[in-house]
């Protein structure tokens, strides 16, 4: 039997710490590791609830490759477009990116930083006012559909009498929309008009015109906006008339001067967007990436409303009507 006599020359509270030490030691090179999950496992787009001061909002992210190894991405807030991110940070577990303010009053920069775990994504993001911001995120739905629908008869969603069929998007906030010889107008602006009626694929058919200078849109299932603006004789740009805002440009700008009578025919099928804009094809089934600035929500597996920006300028229409698939 070896000898005991090694042990009597140090104390007793020292050579636990020798055997605590040891046990670590063995265990850090014996015990089983965590394996990091590859940047793969980050890449594609995710749909974010960020828990604001006022209330919760939808964000959006998407992470691509940027070469080999170089994570970058695109990144869509509670308002405002599509925004690039230079360089996303993972190291296997815990994700890192920031951007500069959109808007010129703000002076820091967007950060967030979370952790991606069982598929999911968590963490905390700082506001561009210093605040922090609890937020998740799931991936978002591919939306994929199979072959193409036969559309029913089109139903209208305006009656020419009065806003039946509509509400304010704030329960607390009177609308100011109204019904003026046999148009809808945005009288007051102030407050968008949603459907109380939920679709999920459909043809949309809108007939509208807006004074000089002013701003509007349509927000399909409540998520997507179809930009309209006065923006006659501009080049085409996915921030202005026709385009998906801040992610489709439409082939050509085929808007007609303020004041005059325009037409929109929108088809969504899944994430597929046709757009035939005074009766030119400027958008052929083109892929909208992920919801816009302003979205009522981000549940982009779910049937959704339309929805008519009020907050911008003045807007009239005198034709709104969907067509949806045949059963």
């Amino acid at each position: 039997m070896p000898s005991l006599s090694i042990f009597s020359r140090k104390p007793f509270s020292q050579m636990k710490l020798v055997f605590s030490l040891s046990m670590m030691v063995l265990l850090a090179t014996t015990g089983p590791k965590v394996k990091a999950q590859d940047s793969s496992e980050l890449l594609g787009r995710w749909d974010i609830s960020v828990e604001g001061k006022t209330g919760d909002y939808p964000s959006w992210l998407e992470v691509r490759k940027s070469g080999h190894k170089t994570l970058v991405g695109s990144f869509v807030g509670q308002f405002g477009s599509a925004r690039p991110i230079s360089e996303i940070r993972f190291d296997g577990e815990e994700m890192r990116f920031q951007i500069p303010p959109q808007w010129e009053n703000r002076d820091r920069d967007l950060v967030f930083e979370g952790t991606l775990a069982e598929g999911k994504l968590s963490g905390v993001a700082t506001d561009s006012e210093g605040g922090l911001l609890k937020w998740t995120a799931v991936r978002a739905p591919a939306l994929k559909r199979k072959g193409s629908p036969v559309w029913g008869e089109p139903t209208p969603l305006f009656n020419g009498k009065n806003v039946s069929g509509w509400r304010s998007r704030f329960e607390d906030r009177p609308h100011g929309w109204e019904v003026v010889d046999g148009l809808l107008s945005n009288v007051r602006p102030g407050v968008d008009l949603v459907t109380t009626d939920k679709f999920e694929d459909f043809k949309l058919n809108v007939e509208f015109r807006y004074p000089e200078g002013s701003n509007s849109g349509i927000y399909l299932r409540g998520r997507y906006e179809v930009q309209i603006e006065d923006n006659f004789g501009d080049d085409p740009d996915s921030h202005k008339i026709g385009g998906v805002y801040g992610f489709l440009t439409p082939s050509l700008n085929a808007a007609k001067p303020a004041g005059e009578w325009q037409t929109m025919e929108i088809t969504l099928v899944g994430r597929a967007l046709t757009l035939v804009f005074n009766g030119e094809r400027v958008l052929d089934r083109q892929s909208i990436p992920g919801i816009t600035g302003g979205a009522l929500d981000n549940l982009e597996g779910q049937p959704g409303p339309l929805m008519i920006q009020g907050d911008h300028g003045p807007v009239e229409f005198r034709k709104i009507a969907i067509a949806l698939p045949k059963e």
